[in-house]
């Protein structure tokens, strides 16, 4: 067991804030060492039978418990992007598609982080890691949308970039039935039966099967059962340093509450020696603002809020009134396209009878964003309405909308990035909250527009595009990264390369705040990758010394 303080008997050694990628990761490596670990989860705890059949079912699929709402997803406004997210034990994989890509080498040669380890040669080992935990596997269920796909690819020139996606879905076998159930095909027998998979598309609505690799059925299922404590629909509030160590070197106390209640918040108090944040880039970023701004963590970098990233994306697509195939069917990204050496799509689709995102979407339209771009969709749609009446109502109604309609999502590798400030904005004066600054991300990708009007035609559809980029000029995102960026100093960046905080003692970040450039790919596989690398360095709780802290200087790598 780990060393304890003399003077202080702590509940436990490591409180891990969030149960995603990297709160998982985190949770059962540190267990494996012999630490005792307590997961502090905001969402809910979810079977697959408790997932709601379709995304009409607000109340069990939406996450805003103030207004009685549930479920795992959510959305948050910000001026500069709609950012997508989930919230339940399990974090994000509960809501995710499956996918999980790596990025191009690259990405490790830019940003705060170029130079200060190896990585190419040290992620090497942590991806192969996680894709062994998460079952990385190649899809080999292409749905009528992905076949769409590669004939879109190959009519536009670009056929021969077509993939099928690598994800976390138990498939199976060839000439083997789907919905198949086995023991435990992943850890020897240690995780839960699976059922394979049956390509209902329904994997971002949460998997009703049991054929995708949530976290809650991989390394968080082997964190509990190695003695792991989780803590669901529980909301930390506040985290300080116990007196006599303002760095934390004397260990932290953590204030919860309870995420759901509506009247008796249940506060409460835990102490442990170290703290692991990992609530996601919006989660982490919105606490550490607020305890840096109370004065519970005043020495957090001023660097927090910096280097935000979305990948650059923008969400287009096409729909086919009355398809002879349904679209639905699949898995929900199951290939992808590049059309140039930066940028690539992949085809996207939500269970039949999922239809609330086509509240959202409207006739694709060009032009620079601003009035000019509005005042022609207005244009396009009433030309539309005046000389195809039926046709045009078909396109916006909400029904069928998953059946018929593939969603093309591009992602760019190029950088950019905005910034989040802790601030109390016009229209609500009387708290502070996460506000966006910056340049504008770019809604307006013309290479993809025409990717998607090539598309429709190849499918004899209609291209769209989403109704808040074309009225607001804001995309949306299911990637936000960066906020905590690893970087060699405080002056930088928020955490080292280690993932140690920057002037506290036995605190971490491991999610996808600490990712310093643009992937270009769903990070999903890489924030798991990272936090693999980050537990590495920890100790064994037999021993530690209770002393660890961000490097005072980085140590220099080659990029050869």
């Amino acid at each position: 067991m780990a060393a304890r303080s003399p003077k202080f008997d702590f509940d436990f050694d490591f409180i891990v804030i969030g149960s995603g990628f990297g709160g998982s990761v985190s949770a059962l490596r540190l267990v494996e060492k012999g630490y005792r670990v307590a997961v502090i989860e905001m969402g809910r705890r979810w079977a697959p039978l408790s997932f709601p059949r379709t995304s009409w079912s607000i109340h069990r699929w939406f996450w805003r418990p103030k207004l009685g709402l549930h479920g795992f997803f959510n959305m948050r406004f910000f001026r500069h992007a709609t950012i997508f997210h989930g919230c339940a034990v399990g974090g994000g994989s509960i809501t995710y598609a499956g996918t999980l890509l790596s990025p191009p080498d690259k990405v490790w040669q830019s940003g705060s982080w170029a130079g200060l380890a190896n990585w190419n040669a040290e992620m090497a080992r942590h991806y192969q890691t996680a894709s062994r935990m998460l079952g990385v596997t190649q899809n080999n269920i292409l749905g009528a949308a992905d076949q769409l796909l590669k004939k879109t690819g190959e009519a536009a020139g670009s056929g021969h970039t077509f993939y099928r996606t690598r994800v976390g879905i138990f498939q199976a076998a060839d000439g083997e039935p789907a919905n198949t159930t086995f023991p435990d095909p992943f850890f020897g027998g240690e995780g839960p039966p699976r059922s394979t998979c049956i390509g209902c598309g329904g994997c971002m609505m949460g998997c009703r099967y049991g054929a995708k690799n949530t976290l809650d059925l991989n390394y968080l299922y082997l964190a509990e059962r190695y003695g792991a404590v989780v803590f669901p629909e529980t909301k930390v509030v506040n985290v300080k340093a116990l007196a006599g160590a303002k760095d934390g070197g004397a260990g932290y106390e953590i204030h919860t509450v309870n995420s759901t209640a509506w009247i008796s918040p249940q506060e409460r108090k835990i102490t442990c020696r170290g703290v692991v944040f990992s609530a996601s880039p919006l989660g982490t970023m919105e606490l550490l603002f607020r305890l840096k701004d109370n004065g519970s963590l005043p020495g957090i970098s001023s660097r927090l809020g910096k280097h935000v990233r979305t990948n650059s994306e923008s969400l287009i697509g096409a729909r086919i009134p009355q398809c002879a195939e349904d679209l639905s069917q699949g898995i929900a990204i199951g290939s992808g396209i590049y059309i140039d050496e930066h940028t690539h799509i992949e085809a996207v689709r939500y269970p039949s009878g999922s239809d609330t995102m086509g509240l959202l979407t409207t006739m694709l339209t060009d032009g620079r964003p601003g009035f000019l771009r509005i005042g022609l969709w207005l244009k396009n749609v009433l030309s539309s309405v005046l000389l195809h009446p039926v046709k045009t109502l078909s396109l916006f109604r909400p029904w069928g909308w998953a059946r018929e309609f593939t969603v093309l999502l591009c992602m760019q590798a190029l950088e950019g990035h905005i910034e989040m400030q802790w601030q109390r904005p016009w229209f609500w004066p009387f708290s502070k909250m996460l506000v966006s600054r910056g340049d504008k991300v770019p809604t307006y990708i013309p290479k993809a527009n025409d990717f998607a009007r090539e598309f429709a035609k190849v499918a004899g559809g209609t291209a769209m595009s989403m109704l808040p980029e074309i009225l607001f000029d804001i995309p949306g995102t299911a990637h936000c990264i960066g906020g905590c960026v690893i970087a060699g100093s405080p002056e930088h960046g928020v955490v080292d390369d280690r993932h140690r905080v920057f002037g506290y003692r036995n605190m971490y970040i491991c999610d996808g705040s600490v990712v310093a450039a643009n992937l270009g790919v769903n990070p999903s596989l890489t924030i798991t990758a990272l936090a693999e690398r980050a537990m590495s360095f920890i100790a064994p709780a037999t021993e530690t010394a209770w002393k660890d802290a961000a490097a005072s200087a980085p140590a220099t790598h080659s990029l050869a």
